[in-house]
C-alpha cells in the first residue's frame, strides 16, 4: 500500500500545473493555511474603528476546496484502476475456483493424511474412500435422486444408516479442510477427498469435475440403496444395477475393499482383506482365488477367513465374485493384470463419483490431480 500512495503522489505532481505547489507540504494544507494568514494579518492592520463582519478569503476556499476535490478524484481514479499507479487490479465478483485452488484442497488432504497416521493400519485414506463411495452409491437412476450432489450424509436420517456407520471419523476429518478452503462445497470436497486418497494410497489416477452442491435434509435418500455385504449376487446385481452398472463395473469397483477393514462395532464384520489395506493394489483378486477360505468360527455374522494365517477375511459378497461365472472372468482378469485393474477402476469410480450431479464443466475438461509421488 505504502508503494501505492507513492506511485499516486508521485502522478499528482506531474499530472497538471495547478497541483504544485512552492511549499513541501501536501496541497490539502494550503488553502487553510493562506487563510489563516490573511486572517492574521486582517486583524494587525485593523482600524480603530470595530470590524464584527469577518470577510473571510473567498479565492483561498474556492482554491482549497479545488484541490481536495481533484485529491478526491484522483484518490477514486486509483481505486478504479490501481493499474495505472503500476498496481495490481483487484479480482471483483463472485469467486470461481480454478484447477489450480482445488489442487491446493488436494495438497491440503494428502499432507493431513501424512501427518494423521493414528487411524486403524495408519491411515484415514481406506475411510475417506469409503465416504466418498457412500456418499455416491446412493443414486438411483430411474429417478434421477441421490448421488454426490448434496453430501446429504451431514444429516440424521442418512448419517445414521447402518451402511454409514464409523463415517462420522471421515467427515470430521475433512471439517479442518472445510474450514481453511471455505468456498468448496462438502459435495465436491468429499469426493475430493476420495480421489486423493485413492491417488495417495498409490492407487491410478482418477479424474475429476467440480460443480457439486451441498442440498439440505429432505434430499435424504432412504435407507437400503448401499450393498449388503451378506447378500449374493442377485443383490450386487441389484445395487449396482440401480446406479446403471454392468458386471466389470462392479467388480471394478469391488477392488476398493484392497483398502482398509471392516469393524465390529461398525458394520459387525471384523478384519481386513489383504495384507496391505493402505496400498491400492490387485491383491484382493489375487487372495480371492489363491486362498483357501472357510467360515469363521465366531459370535459374529457369517464371514469368510484365510485358512493359513487366518488374519484376513472375506465377505459374503466377496465370496460372490469368485462363485458366479460372470463375475469370476473379471476377477481373473484383474488378478492377472494390475494395469487393466487400475483402468476399469478409474473408468467406474471416475463414473460413480459423478452419478446425479449437473455438470457445466465438460467430460474432456476434467482435472487429473499431482500426488506426493508425482
Amino acid at each position: 500500500m505504502a508503494s501505492a500512495s507513492r506511485s499516486f503522489t508521485r502522478a499528482l505532481r506531474t499530472a497538471a500545473p495547478s497541483f504544485r505547489t512552492t511549499s513541501t507540504r501536501s496541497a490539502r494544507f494550503v488553502a487553510p493555511q493562506q487563510a489563516f494568514r490573511q486572517q492574521h494579518q486582517r486583524r494587525g492592520y485593523a482600524s480603530g474603528e470595530p470590524n464584527d463582519k469577518y470577510e473571510g478569503n473567498p479565492s483561498g476556499l474556492v482554491y482549497g476546496a479545488g484541490a481536495l476535490a481533484a485529491v478526491a478524484a484522483g484518490y477514486g481514479v486509483y481505486l478504479m484502476n490501481p493499474q495505472w499507479f503500476g498496481q495490481t487490479a483487484k479480482e471483483t465478483g463472485v469467486f470461481a475456483p480454478k484447477f489450480d485452488d482445488y489442487q491446493k484442497v488436494y495438497n491440503h488432504i494428502a499432507k493431513r493424511l501424512e501427518e494423521h497416521d493414528d487411524y486403524d493400519d495408519g491411515s484415514y485414506g481406506p475411510v475417506l474412500l469409503r465416504l466418498a463411495w457412500h456418499a455416491s452409491g446412493t443414486y438411483d437412476k430411474l429417478t434421477n435422486t441421490g448421488g454426490s450432489n448434496g453430501a446429504t450424509m451431514r444429516f440424521a436420517p442418512e448419517g445414521d444408516h447402518g451402511a454409514n456407520a464409523g463415517l462420522k471419523a471421515a467427515r470430521d476429518f475433512l471439517e479442518p479442510v472445510k474450514e481453511a478452503f471455505p468456498w468448496i462445497s462438502y459435495s465436491d470436497l468429499w469426493i475430493l477427498a476420495g480421489v486423493a486418497s485413492i491417488q495417495e494410497m498409490q492407487g491410478p489416477k482418477i479424474p475429476y469435475r467440480a460443480g457439486r452442491s451441498d442440498r439440505d435434509l429432505s434430499f435424504c435418500t432412504p435407507d437400503g440403496r448401499l450393498p449388503d455385504a451378506s447378500q449374493g449376487a442377485s443383490h450386487i446385481r441389484a445395487i449396482f444395477g440401480r446406479m446403471g452398472f454392468g458386471d466389470k463395473e462392479m467388480v471394478a469397483l469391488s477392488g476398493a475393499h484392497a483398502l482398509g477393514r471392516c469393524h465390529t462395532d461398525r458394520s459387525g464384520f471384523d478384519g481386513p482383506w489383504t495384507f496391505s489395506p493402505t496400498t491400492l493394489t490387485n491383491d484382493y483378486y489375487k487372495l480371492l482365488l489363491e486362498e483357501r477360505w472357510s467360515y469363521k468360527k465366531w459370535t459374529g455374522p457369517k464371514q469368510f477367513e484365510d485358512v493359513k494365517t487366518k488374519s484376513l477375511m472375506m465377505l459374503p459378497t466377496d465370496m460372490e465374485l469368485i462363485r458366479d461365472k460372470s463375475f469370476r472372468a473379471y476377477t481373473e482378469k484383474y488378478a492377472r493384470d494390475n494395469e487393466a485393474f487400475f483402468k476399469d477402476f478409474s473408468e467406474a469410480v471416475t463414473t460413480l463419483f459423478e452419478l446425479g450431479v449437473p455438470f457445466t464443466q465438460p467430460e474432456d475438461q476434467r482435472w487429473v490431480f499431482k500426488s506426493s509421488f508425482d
